[in-house]
C-alpha cells in the first residue's frame, strides 16, 4: 500500500474514512444478497425443494440487479451517493427479513427476486469513491472498495451456517439471515450520518439530461443501444427459465406478459437515450468533452466474464464441492467454497494497483488471460481429488476474476466524471447478465463443462480488450455556471 501513497489506518484524513465506510457498506449489501447461498442445504430441506428449483433460486438472485444497476447509477449521478445508499441499505434490511420470514417457496422466489436489487449497492460506492480519490489512486482506491466489499459473500460463507446451528431448532437459518438484515438496516443510518459525497469545496458534477447515457457521436449512440440488447436478451432467457416449458414457476400468461413487458421497455429506454442525447448531438461536442463508447463498451464485455463468472461460481461453490466430494456437510462445503470471495481481501485492490502501477490495458490482459487458464484448470477436478489442492485451485482462479474486477473499475471513473454512475452502473449491468448467462448454461451441462464455457467466453473477451485506449491527460466537466474545469486522468 505503500507505493500507493495510501495509509488505511489514517482515520482522520476525510478520504480514508470515506473509503473505510464505503466498502462497509458494500460488504454487508454483498453479505445480504449471497446470505442464501451457504445456508441452501438448510432452505432445501425446509422447503423440500428439487434441484431446478433451487438453481431457480440461484438465477433469480442475480436478474433483477441487471436494470436496478442503470437505475441506481443514474439516481446516484442526480441524487448523489449519501442518499442513495442509504436508502438501498434500509430496503436490504426489509427484504432481507421478508426472506427470511417466507413460508413456501413463491414467496421464497419472489423475495430472492427483489434482493436482486440489493446487489446494485456496488455502483454508488464506485461514483463515492471516484469523487474523493485522484486519478494515481483511484484504482487500488477502487479496487479496496470492491474487494474488501466483495468479501461480504465470503463472510456469509464462513459465518451463516455456524450461526444457523448456534441459533439451532429448524428455523435456525432464518435467524442467520435476519441477523444479516437488521446490520444493514441500522448501518444505513451510520452511512447516512457519516458520508459526504465530495471533498470540501469540491463540485458534484451531475448529467445535463437523465434517462440515458449521453455520448460523444451518433456512431456511439447506435454502439450504446445495440450494447443494451444483451442484458434484455438475459432478462428473456430467465424468463424462458422459470416459464411452463422449463421450471414452470410461472404461468403462461405471466411469462407472455413479461415478454411484451421487455419489449415494451426496451423501446421505452431506446426513447429516453434519443431524448438524451437529441441536443447535445444536434451540434458537434466539443473535442475536449468527447469520450469513446467504445470504452464502456469493452469495460462492460470484461465485467461479463469476471464479475459474472464471480456472482455464478459464489452462487454454485458450496452444492459443487458436496456434490463432487462425498461425505462433506453443509457447514464444511460453506467454509471450502468461501475460499473463492476470500481472494477478494486482496486481489481486487491488487488488480486495482497493478491497474494504477502498469497501465489500464496491459493489466486487464494478463489477468483476463490468467482467468481463462484458471477456468480450464477447475474443469478438471474431480472427487478423487485431494481437497485442499481443489481449494487451492480455486483460490488461484479466484484471484485472477477478482484482480480482474479491480482494474475494469480502475478504468470506469476515467471515462466521463459527471456520468461515473451511469457508467459503473451498465458496466455492473453487465456483470449480472454474465451470471445469469452462466447460471443458465449450468442448468443445462455438467460441472466442467460449466468452467470450460467460462474460459472460452474469456478468451473471446481478451482479444476486446486490446481495443482498449489508456486514458490520457484530462477530461473537461462543465460547471452549472458555465465554467469548464479540468480533470486528470492520466499521465
Amino acid at each position: 500500500m505503500s507505493d500507493s501513497g495510501l495509509n488505511l489506518l489514517k482515520l482522520k484524513e476525510p478520504k480514508i474514512k470515506i473509503l473505510h465506510i464505503s466498502w462497509f457498506a458494500f460488504f454487508l449489501t454483498f453479505a445480504v444478497w449471497f446470505n442464501h447461498a451457504p445456508l441452501m442445504g438448510f432452505i432445501k430441506e425446509a422447503f423440500d425443494l428439487s434441484t431446478q428449483q433451487v438453481k431457480a433460486l440461484l438465477i433469480l438472485n442475480v436478474a433483477l440487479t441487471i436494470p436496478a444497476r442503470i437505475i441506481i447509477g443514474m439516481l446516484v449521478d442526480k441524487f448523489g451517493p449519501r442518499h442513495v445508499y442509504s436508502f438501498l441499505l434500509w430496503i436490504t434490511g426489509v427484504l432481507c427479513l421478508a426472506f427470511a420470514l417466507s413460508e413456501t417457496y413463491e414467496q421464497l422466489a419472489i423475495f430472492r427476486f427483489m434482493m436482486g436489487f440489493v446487489g446494485a449497492g456496488f455502483v454508488i460506492g464506485i461514483r463515492l469513491v471516484g469523487e474523493w480519490f485522484p486519478a494515481k489512486e483511484v484504482g487500488i482506491a477502487e479496487g479496496i472498495y470492491g474487494g474488501w466489499g466483495n468479501f461480504g459473500s465470503a463472510a456469509s460463507a464462513m459465518l451463516l451456517p455456524t450461526l444457523a446451528l448456534m441459533f439451532g431448532g429448524e428455523d435456525g437459518w432464518r435467524y442467520a439471515i435476519m441477523s444479516t438484515g437488521l446490520m444493514a438496516f441500522i448501518y444505513g443510518f451510520v452511512f447516512f450520518k457519516v458520508a459526504r459525497n465530495t471533498p470540501k469545496g469540491s463540485t458534484y458534477f451531475k448529467p445535463k439530461k437523465n434517462g440515458g447515457l449521453q455520448v460523444s457521436s451518433k456512431k456511439d449512440l447506435y454502439f450504446y443501444l445495440a450494447m443494451n440488447i444483451p442484458m434484455y436478451i438475459a432478462l428473456a432467457v430467465l424468463t424462458w427459465k422459470l416459464s411452463p416449458s422449463n421450471l414452470g414457476l410461472l404461468g403462461e400468461t405471466a411469462s407472455i406478459g413479461i415478454y411484451v413487458g421487455l419489449v415494451v421497455l426496451f423501446f421505452y429506454q431506446t426513447k429516453q437515450i434519443f431524448n438524451a442525447n437529441k441536443e447535445h448531438l444536434a451540434n458537434p461536442v466539443p473535442e475536449m468533452q468527447q469520450y469513446k463508447f467504445k470504452q464502456v463498451a469493452i469495460l462492460q464485455l470484461a465485467y461479463f466474464v469476471t464479475f459474472g463468472s464471480e456472482l455464478a461460481v459464489v452462487s454454485m461453490l458450496p452444492l459443487y464441492f458436496m456434490d463432487t466430494f462425498e461425505g462433506l456437510s453443509a457447514v464444511m462445503a460453506g467454509l471450502l467454497a468461501s475460499g473463492f470471495a476470500f481472494m477478494n481481501l486482496a486481489a481486487r485492490p491488487g488488480g486495482g494497483w497493478l491497474s494504477d502501477k502498469f497501465g489500464r490495458r496491459k493489466t486487464l490482459s494478463i489477468l483476463i488471460c490468467g482467468l481463462a487458464v484458471g477456468y480450464m484448470m477447475l474443469s478438471q477436478i474431480e472427487g478423487d481429488w485431494w481437497i485442499p489442492l481443489a481449494v487451492l485451485a480455486t483460490m488461484a482462479c479466484s484471484f485472477f476474476v477478482q484482480a480482474g474486477e479491480g482494474a475494469v473499475f480502475a478504468m470506469v471513473p476515467l471515462v466521463k466524471r459527471s456520468m461515473t454512475g451511469q457508467v459503473a452502473g451498465m458496466t455492473g449491468a453487465y456483470g449480472n447478465v454474465g451470471a445469469v448467462i452462466f447460471l443458465t448454461v449450468l442448468s443445462f451441462v455438467d460441472y466442467s463443462t460449466f468452467f470450460m464455457v467460462i474460459a472460452a467466453c474469456a478468451a473471446f473477451i481478451f482479444v476486446a480488450v486490446q481495443f482498449l485506449e489508456e486514458p490520457e491527460g484530462h477530461v473537461a466537466e462543465v460547471n452549472e455556471d458555465g465554467t469548464v474545469e479540468l480533470i486528470q486522468v492520466g499521465s
